[in-house]
């Protein structure tokens, strides 16, 4: 009857699954904040409050600013695509490759009006709309949890002690790599993939190129999964600068997008993170990737962490099997 039980508060919990991983992360980065607050104030639930709105008003207000300008641009750049379909732009640049006016024409089934795409763009309304109520949904779980989550972490803690077939040092040993996975996870990749991101669209603002906000977001986005980048935006951007005969804008974009762009997340990521992750860039990019696939956005942290989770354990049993330490002294128990 456990074991049903067990099962049935998973499948209860499984639509909330990406609200209570973010606000998991969310309690990771803003505990020492609440701690400085908790001291202030001297009480837990005042502090937890507190802190809540201290995190909205950092993260998601600014964040639903630039989703929302985002999609501004978005809109114009269909636009401003949908008349350069209708004037022939796009199948003269086309034109300029070898087979390139017989590929468009084929894609196009020969008809080069676009009239088809404003109404392509229309019928996703409906989609924008709901996957919007849903973010907006699981925002709000998120930030409720993150409430309970900071007040009541002790209590949180002492819980999973309990129900977890490890000593007290093997516990924290396993917490605290939970948390330097998760701090490295958030603070290292988000800043380095926010500066990739402003880099890039701050070459594309000077050199003229429309939808700087949304092509630097895209490449923000882009550059939070290893092996990945910002490369995917700029780099065709340079391609089509080219063929439209703008060697030199093509030229700076392409150096750019290399030298600057390419290179800081070497420069800054060994700094932001330094041994935090404790895991081989093909495990982490294999965490970011899958857990990607497997849980959506919420993957971003849930997969490192569940990869980070079980090679801990598995350092802990290791040390268990070894007889050469003690079962209550693992890899790293002596720090806190």
């Amino acid at each position: 009857m456990v074991c049903v039980g067990v099962v049935l508060c998973a499948l209860i919990a499984a639509p909330f699954l990406s609200a209570l991983t973010w606000a998991f992360a969310l309690a990771v980065l803003a505990l020492p904040l609440h701690h400085r607050l908790e001291r202030k104030v001297g009480r837990p639930g005042v502090a937890a409050l507190l802190s809540v709105v201290i995190v909205t008003l950092l993260i998601f207000i600014p964040t639903a600013v630039i989703v929302w300008l985002v999609g501004i641009q978005a809109n114009e750049g269909f636009e401003r695509i949908q008349r350069e379909i209708t004037g022939g732009a796009v199948r003269d640049i086309a034109a300029q490759l070898p087979g390139g006016a017989r590929l468009y024409d084929a894609i196009v089934s020969g008809d080069a009006t676009g009239t088809s795409l404003g109404p392509a763009v229309q019928q996703q309304a409906s989609a924008w709309l709901s996957a919007m109520a849903q973010a907006l949904f699981q925002i709000a779980v998120a930030l409720f949890a993150l409430f309970f989550l900071l007040r009541d972490r002790q209590a949180v803690l002492r819980a999973l002690r309990h129900y977890l077939p490890l000593s007290a040092a093997e516990a924290d040993y396993l917490f605290r790599r939970v948390r330097d996975i998760t701090h490295a996870t958030l603070y290292g990749n988000f800043v380095c993939s926010a500066i990739q991101g402003t880099l890039g669209g701050l070459i594309f603002w000077l050199l003229g190129i429309p939808g700087v906000l949304l092509w630097g977001v895209a490449m923000a986005m882009l550059s939070l999964i290893p092996s990945s980048g910002a490369f995917f935006i700029w780099l065709p951007a340079a391609v089509i600068l080219a063929v439209r005969g703008d060697w030199t804008r093509a030229s700076i974009l392409a150096a750019w997008g290399t030298v600057v762009v390419g290179t800081i997340d070497n420069l800054l990521y060994p700094y932001l993170v330094g041994r935090e992750m404790h895991l081989h860039t093909l495990a982490v990019f294999l965490a970011v990737v899958g857990g990607l696939i497997a849980f959506g956005a919420a993957g971003l942290v849930l997969g490192p962490v569940v990869v980070a989770a079980t090679m801990a354990m598995h350092e802990i049993l290791q040390a268990r099997a070894s007889r050469t330490e003690s079962p209550d002294r693992v890899p790293g128990a002596g720090s806190s």
